[in-house]
């Protein structure tokens, strides 16, 4: 079992280099499964959710070579089952992307029920509605899913709740249907739009992604021999962002999209920091206790439920009372208990929770219940006075690439520690 180690506290300073998006890297890899040809992804984060999915497609009759840490080629032009292995699906909560992929090029799938992060009710029921407007059987029992059709047949499909994860797996599911499938009230997210333009680039149909309404003409085939690179992590970029806010310090990140991170901007100004930006770049200096602020997450372009937890340690020591609204996530706030070890002052309820900022946050033994809350945790680690343990960082793996690495470079205290 590995835990970090921090000491702190530390004003961090200097450049960081942003990995490609987790939350697209998930999606293209099963999207590949699509394509009959080979095709290349550069920019892939060298992250644990990302090496089993290789393992996954792997089982399933793709062929896949390193280049380099970063990049990959995907040779699917013998899928020889489509059955994903359940004990492998079940880790991680971007597995149910194979339903879409599979049954677009098979018309049959079976996969486990996805894992991931404990936050509450992460219901697919859209998932299904989509997929059974396209023509397909779906069955949930046993702890698994089968989906099958005879072909598939483009339609209207209306998002009853708007959803990252049913957005994607319906555009996966459309791309070879017969005739076209709207898409209305879809998810916006960059990384929708990263999934959308890479098929487009293996010969898919695909219109208006990141808008209010997605139209997918299905194709009879889509083509390999082309290479793509995975957008730019939002949410990683935003996390460095707040580690700067929060430990009064000087950050400049590099290989970002600004306008991607417009709404953590806005509450970073308003928190009192300076925040310049270029082409595809941001620096963010703090030289003062941030001041307080009110925050309500929202589907994109609104604030991201992933970056809650980290302008929660902003907040948990700004200066002031600051309000949290989560409306995505209801189990979102359980960093807060840990939060409240290090002396925070947070009190929770359901959706919403009170911060009063206070001076300082001390070093304590502290536990990541999940991905963003142990990126959250790191920071509050470099904000403290003394000495952070912070274990289940297996979380924190799936998500960002050599996380302690690049916060030492930015001058945190900060080692892996191996314990049997």
């Amino acid at each position: 079992m590995d835990k970090l180690v921090i000491h702190g506290p530390t004003k961090l300073n200097g450049e960081v280099i942003i990995s490609g998006a987790k939350n697209a890297a998930v999606a293209l890899l099963p999207a590949t499964l699509l394509v009959d040809g080979i095709c290349t992804i550069n920019n892939l984060p060298n992250i644990s959710d990302v090496k089993i999915y290789c393992d996954i497609l792997e089982q399933l009759g793709a062929k896949i070579t390193w280049v380099t840490k970063n990049e990959i080629t995907i040779d699917t032009r013998n899928i020889t089952c489509t059955e994903a292995p359940l004990e492998q699906t079940s880790k991680f909560r971007a597995s149910y992307y194979l339903i879409g992929s599979l049954l677009g090029r098979c018309k049959h799938v079976q996969v486990g029920l996805p894992g991931g992060c404990n936050l509450g009710a992460r219901p697919i029921d859209q998932h299904i509605k989509g997929f059974e407007a396209l023509g397909a059987t779906v069955d949930v029992s046993q702890g698994k899913i089968t989906a099958y059709a005879d072909e598939l047949v483009g339609t209207s499909i209306y998002m009853d709740v708007v959803s990252v994860g049913a957005t994607i797996n319906v555009m996966l599911a459309s791309v070879l249907a017969k005739g076209t499938t709207v898409i209305e009230n879809p998810a916006k997210e960059p990384h929708i739009v990263d999934v959308a333009n890479f098929l487009n680039t293996m010969g898919a149909d695909i219109r208006g992604a990141g808008t209010d309404s997605i139209k997918i003409n299905g194709v009879e085939k889509l083509h390999g021999n082309c290479t793509y690179s995975v957008v730019p992590d939002q949410i990683e970029a935003g996390t460095f962002m707040l580690a700067a806010v929060a430990t009064q310090g000087d950050i400049t990140l590099k290989n970002c999209v600004p306008e991607h991170l417009d709404c953590i901007t806005a509450k970073i100004i308003e928190m009192g920091a300076n925040v310049t930006i270029d082409r595809d770049s941001i620096r963010v200096c703090c030289n003062k206790r941030p001041e307080k602020a009110n925050i309500k997450t929202l589907p994109y372009p609104g604030f991201p439920t992933d970056l809650q937890p980290q302008i929660g340690v902003c907040l948990s020591i700004a200066n002031g009372t600051s309000i949290i609204n989560e409306s995505i996530w209801e189990s979102r706030f359980q960093y807060t208990a840990e939060l409240n070890k290090m002396g925070a002052k947070i009190i929770d309820q359901g959706k919403s929770a009170v911060f009063e900022g206070v001076d300082t946050l001390i070093g304590s033994p502290v536990y990541a219940t999940d991905l963003r809350a142990g990126a959250a945790l790191i920071i509050a680690g470099v904000t403290a006075n003394g000495e952070t343990s912070l274990y289940n960082i297996e979380h924190i793996d799936r998500g960002y690439e050599n996380i302690e690495e690049k916060f030492r470079k930015l001058g945190a205290n900060i080692t892996r520690v191996h314990e049997d």
